[in-house]
């Protein structure tokens, strides 16, 4: 071989080289394409949004536990005042019945009359 057929050779062997290259960084590209199409996927997202407030929710959950163990009277009275906010109106009945002997009744404001539209002749 001459000098110039074996570089040749070598310039060949070169560029099929540097194709192989290439086509591994294409084939690499589409792998990562496929991975972010997979990670953007609605399913995916949702999935992993459903994990977050799952362990939210385990966290807040798990840290309300702690503050009832530190402070079970604070917590019983906080339990007790909401039961009794909820429960006011029922009970103000009940208390009614106790001092009255009747229930309290409830006091409907009266519906507005509605005005006459008087028609105008033209």
């Amino acid at each position: 071989m001459t000098e110039e057929s074996l570089r040749i050779v070598n310039a060949r062997r070169r560029a099929e080289q540097a194709r192989a290259r290439l086509a591994a960084t294409f084939d690499d590209i589409l792998a990562y394409g496929r991975q972010l199409q997979d990670k953007l996927a609605p399913s995916h997202i949702a999935r992993d949004a459903w994990d977050a407030a799952k362990s939210k929710g385990a966290d807040i959950a798990e840290d309300a536990v702690d503050a009832v163990r530190k402070r079970p009277v604070a917590a019983s009275g906080a339990v007790a005042a909401l039961a009794l906010f909820i429960a006011r109106e029922p009970l103000i009945d009940l208390a009614g019945k106790m001092m009255n002997g009747k229930p309290k009744k409830k006091v409907k404001k009266p519906a507005k009359a509605k005005e006459p539209v008087e028609k105008i002749d033209e």
